[in-house]
């Protein structure tokens, strides 16, 4: 439902009830991926997606049944294709979907709320919420954020939780250990061993910026009755920084941003490398390129889902710049060039000490085999391998393949949601 974070916040702030139904499992070629959610106020206004149409009509009902009855209820959608006039997926998956009402004074709107602004304001935060267990328990949720810290509850009724740690904790939760501890704060039972595991695996999947399920038994641990809770999780856009303010860039800032990238042109002419020139790039940067990433590094500005394009395709630019870069846990480095350029350039690589290995995850020439001549159509082969990489795709034309359309996200560059 983090998909939707914007309206639905603005939902709770405008005091509307509604139901949520999200995608919570798939199994084979579905449309949308876990997380993907479809939101109905009482009004009968709608906003977001669960199947890209297959399904969408039935889900809409689901929720205003479910803002009828107060009931959370866990529908399968499966495949359908013998009755033009059923419900069903043509694609030949199967769809699980939790819908969860949302009325003004539900327990957990609170968290639900505080998940939404931060998601609305682009800060790191995962939402851990019952897809499957106790019925009682459905839909209840857990906020979690990259410290560890947690509030809400998954699991017995009327018994909130709350761990916050470097903020104040125990004085704004009314108990606990001091402020600044990282104790446990909330009830004087404090928090259950069911969340304190879920948040342990929530931390983990938002460390990877990944959305995913986790099984734990009711005690918290790998045994006994399970409860399913499905992972959203949300991370500031993935930077991607393009090394070179030419022509070429200014196709690919826009290919970047379509992506949902944070976009940032760098280059060491000031003439060059303006905003002027790139009205659409988040930032311009005025610096020698392998200094700026330096800086960047130092910041702890880039991360595994950090994309870096090399396009200034001069060598006194672009060995110290691919030197450094090499040598960085980023998703993707990329460099234009012929192949007669990219072969030199690995010659001065190798002599700035370049390892093979490190070598091997230069993607250059960049893009993928196209055949694009013009600036855009440059831009989309490079933006197309970004995409095949993040999913593990082969970049073969879909036509009489073998192979799976839809792949498992990898870490690194993988989904927001």
């Amino acid at each position: 439902m983090l998909d939707i974070a914007e309206e639905l916040h603005r939902w709770c702030g405008e005091g509307r009830a509604f139901a949520v139904a999200t995608v919570v499992a798939v199994e084979g070629s579905a449309p949308r991926q876990p997380g993907a959610a479809l939101a109905v106020d009482a009004d009968g206004t709608a906003v977001g997606s669960v199947s890209g149409g297959c399904v969408e009509g039935a889900v809409y009902e689901l929720c205003r049944a479910a803002l009828e009855s107060g009931e959370s209820v866990r529908e399968r959608f499966g495949y359908s294709d013998e009755d033009a006039f059923a419900v069903g997926l043509t694609c030949g998956g199967v769809l699980d979907v939790l819908v969860v009402p949302v009325g003004p004074d539900a327990a957990g709107r609170e968290v639900l709320t505080e998940a939404l602004a931060a998601a609305t304001a682009g800060e790191p935060v995962a939402l851990a919420r019952v897809v499957d267990g106790p019925a009682e328990a459905l839909g209840r949720a857990l906020l979690v954020r990259p410290d560890g810290t947690y509030a809400g509850t998954l699991a017995g009724a009327g018994r909130p939780s709350r761990r916050e740690g470097g903020r104040g904790a125990g004085a704004e939760a009314g108990g606990g250990g001091p402020a600044g501890s990282g104790k446990d704060a909330g009830t004087a039972a404090g928090p259950g061993p069911l969340e304190r595991a879920i948040a342990a695996e929530a931390a983990a999947l938002l460390a990877v910026g990944r959305t995913g399920s986790v099984s734990v038994g009711l005690d918290g641990a790998r045994c006994g009755d399970p409860v399913t809770v499905l992972v959203e999780s949300c991370l500031p856009p993935p930077r991607m920084i393009v090394f070179g303010a030419v022509d070429f860039a200014a196709a690919l800032v826009r290919a970047g941003k379509f992506l949902g990238h944070h976009v940032t042109v760098c280059d060491a002419r000031p003439v060059f490398a303006t905003p002027g020139r790139f009205p659409e790039a988040d930032e311009v940067a005025v610096d020698w390129p392998h200094r700026y990433l330096d800086a960047q590094e130092a910041a702890g500005a880039l991360d595994a889902r950090t994309v870096l394009c090399v396009l200034t395709h001069d060598a006194k630019f672009d060995v110290p710049l691919l030197a450094r870069a090499l040598r960085l846990p980023v998703a993707y480095v990329g460099a234009m060039g012929s192949r007669r350029t990219h072969e030199a350039r690995l010659g001065r690589l190798r002599e700035a000490g370049v390892g093979e290995r490190a070598l091997g995850r230069l993607r250059s020439p960049i893009g993928l085999d196209l055949g694009a001549r013009t600036p855009e159509e440059t831009a989309l082969s490079i933006a197309a391998e970004i995409v095949a990489l993040r999913h593990g795709g082969t970049g073969i034309p879909l036509t009489g393949a073998r192979t799976p359309i839809h792949h498992e996200p990898r870490r690194g560059l993988g989904p927001v949601a």
